[in-house]
């Protein structure tokens, strides 16, 4: 089966994840497989984790070519502890996340990913729980303009917000067209602009409705609670909102927190580092990468390898 979706990074994920034969790796997004099927090639095995049942197809495929070494769980990547320790492996030698939507979400119409396609007004991963219908019909104004700015950057969140709940007194929202033309004609038009209107407004939907942030960070002090000494934890985020909780997770496990000044000394955190970097800063795709895979333009991979000291424990909000 061909993949809908290319991995990003993968060549530059492979390098920083390092698997080899008798490994044990946690796909934590597994989509359409790109990087578990690379895994998979280095002679590693697999346990993939993906809430999106749709991405079924793909595990059978892999696991029909890698019977004894590859399975799929259907769990949110904040769950990998349990999803590991329900496993009778002994060591874990990697985790990696592909943070976000994949494009073949955003083209599937049905899950109501996409502004430039109708379908229902859903983004749901799981296909549990409220969805983004349920947010901009039921939401008060405060809370809706809230996470439109904070989760998407939308400058213009309190005008979208006003224009929402006028509207739903008429008629709830249901499809995802409508949502987009309502967002448009409240920001007053494309206005010749390159992104569309209701981009901002769509990713903030999808983020809250996932609580994509809530399970970057349980994830990441998952993998870091689970990961053996010398295990590698690898990310590829694409959004400066993710990108900012690792760089965040990363500077403080490693013990590269800012020092402060005379004047106002920070307190010093007496927990040895529970991470070492692979590389300092994170790495972006090459000119070849991006003539392909326009996706990989906002792409950053950040890395590190597992110590042996204690693991800090989840990081605040």
């Amino acid at each position: 089966m061909t993949s809908p979706h290319a991995p990003v990074l993968l060549a530059e994920v492979i390098e920083a994840l390092s698997p080899g034969p008798g490994d044990v790796i946690i796909d934590a997004t597994f989509g359409a497989g790109g990087y578990s099927r690379a895994i998979l090639e280095t002679g590693a095995s697999v346990i993939a984790l993906d809430r999106d049942p749709t991405v079924q197809p793909h595990a059978d495929a892999l696991a029909a070519e890698y019977p004894d070494r590859f399975r799929l769980v259907h769990a949110a990547f904040s769950d990998l502890s349990q999803v590991f320790a329900a496993n009778e492996h002994s060591a874990l030698h990697g985790v990696v996340f592909d943070i976000g939507v994949s494009s073949m979400q955003l083209d599937q119409a049905e899950r109501g990913f996409s502004f430039m396609r109708d379908g229902p007004l859903d983004m749901r991963m799981s296909g549990e729980g409220d969805s983004a219908a349920d947010i901009v019909n039921t939401w008060d104004h405060g809370p809706l303009a809230h996470i439109l700015k904070q989760y998407g950057d939308e400058r213009q969140s309190g005008r979208i917000a006003t224009a929402i709940l006028r509207r739903r007194i008429e008629t709830p929202f249901t499809r995802t067209l409508d949502l987009a033309a309502v967002v448009e004609k409240a920001l007053g038009g494309r206005r010749g602009e390159k992104v569309h209107p209701a981009t901002r407004t769509f990713q903030a939907l999808r983020i809250a409705v996932n609580d994509e942030l809530g399970e970057l960070q349980s994830g990441l002090a998952a993998a870091e609670a689970t990961l053996s000494p010398g295990g590698r934890l690898v990310v590829v985020t694409f959004h400066s909102l993710e990108d900012r909780i690792v760089k965040a997770f990363l500077t403080e496990r490693t013990g590269n927190t800012p020092a402060g000044s005379r004047h106002a000394p920070l307190a010093i955190d007496s927990r040895k580092p529970s991470f070492d970097l692979v590389f300092k800063g994170a790495r972006e795709a090459g000119e070849a990468e991006l003539a392909v895979n326009p996706r990989s333009r906002s792409a950053k991979l950040r890395a590190a390898v597992r110590t042996e000291a204690p693991a800090w424990g989840r990081i605040a909000a």
